[in-house]
């Protein structure tokens, strides 16, 4: 399924009436009401023009009601002011996959995961543009040779990881006090046994961003159905190690302290989260990045770091990337950026191995 996020981080300026502002004309959205949240939109921009969040949410907006032209020339205006935004990239990977364009969606993912090489939706999104774009190619080859049995395999092979993988919900990179983003699926291929339909429509799971229409599945014909593979079937809820809760509490809470020391400036503890094999930003060395680090801490008379959306994904036992908004604000200097920890569990412990921010 390609997923669609509402606006991400780094805007955070002027919240309290422009952000309930948005919550109404989220709200519009989600009641069916598009004439007039489109109107809405329409009037906050004519005093706020700048404003992203509001930029976003009209694309959003237009994709919703059928505008694809619209949205897409919206979309790729904020990608060219902003490029350092990945969910405009997704959105429009979203509508060009709508549109069976899956060279200029997979172009687009890749812009996504350029800028934000942690976005997990854009890196699924790609994946799955992958399999329909596979199933495709497959589908053309057994046009031009029914009898081949490696392509009947092979095109049943995807064709049931594209299915297993799509049952999935996708994580969302969301606006901190932004409505929920929709999850829109690509349509699915159809078992040898059914009859292709005439049309499919993604069903989405709620109404606030674009839903993805795809072309007709594959025809029936060509498909085999074979035993699947073991190694290519994608992991089910049922199959998930029983103690992956416990693995995430465990990254939250080894997370939060991290802040925590980082807060009350316990310069020695918070250094203590940093693994032996932590890369270092800039190549320095790593007596010299905690040099500096020292100094960044201790010369504020106080510091008060705060963590919110924290979004943990664990690769295996060992290996776990967490996202989050975090909240800097240092005696008059106050920041808001959008970050990403990889950790390693050392022992019975998680250390930091690599940090990522947006700037």
């Amino acid at each position: 399924m390609l997923a669609v996020p509402l606006l991400g981080v780094l805007f955070f300026s002027s919240f309290s009436v422009r952000a309930d502002d948005l919550k109404d004309i989220s709200q519009l959205i989600n009641q069916g009401q598009h004439g007039q949240a489109l109107d809405k939109i329409n009037g906050y921009l004519a005093l706020h023009p700048s404003e992203v969040q509001a930029q976003f949410l009209k694309g959003v907006i237009l994709a919703e009601t059928g505008k694809s032209a619209d949205a897409i020339k919206l979309f790729t205006e904020i990608t060219t002011r902003h490029p350092e935004l990945p969910e405009p990239y997704n959105n429009l990977a979203v509508i060009y996959a709508d549109q069976g364009q899956y060279d200029k969606a997979r172009h687009a993912l890749e812009l996504a995961i350029k800028t934000h090489p942690s976005y997990a939706t854009a890196h699924e999104n790609l994946g799955d543009v992958y399999a329909k774009m596979a199933t495709d190619a497959y589908d053309k080859a057994l046009q031009l040779d029914k009898n081949n049995a490696r392509t009947q395999t092979k095109l049943a092979l995807v064709k049931e990881l594209f299915t297993a993988g799509s049952a999935r919900p996708l994580p969302v990179v969301a606006k901190v006090d932004a409505p929920p983003a929709k999850v829109a699926a690509l349509p699915q291929p159809q078992p040898a046994s059914s009859p292709p339909p005439a049309e499919t429509v993604a069903k989405p799971v709620a109404p606030t961003a674009p839903s993805v229409v795809a072309p007709d599945p594959v025809k029936p014909e060509a498909v085999l159905t074979p035993a699947a593979k073991p190694e290519l079937k994608a992991e089910s809820k049922s199959d998930s190690k029983p103690d992956q809760g416990n693995q995430k509490k465990a990254v939250e809470e080894m997370v939060r302290g991290w802040a925590h020391a980082w807060s009350d400036k316990n310069v020695d503890a918070y250094l203590a989260y940093y693994g032996s094999g932590f890369k270092v930003p800039n190549g320095e060395r790593r007596s010299v990045w905690e040099k500096t680090r020292r100094q960044r801490i201790s010369a504020p008379a106080s510091i008060k770091v705060e963590l919110s959306a924290i979004r943990i994904k664990l690769e295996d036992d060992s290996l776990a990337t967490v996202s989050f908004h975090q909240s800097y604000r240092a005696g008059d200097l106050a920041k808001r950026t959008a970050k990403s920890l990889v950790l390693k569990k050392g022992g019975s412990k998680w250390f930091i191995e690599q940090e990522l921010t947006d700037h």
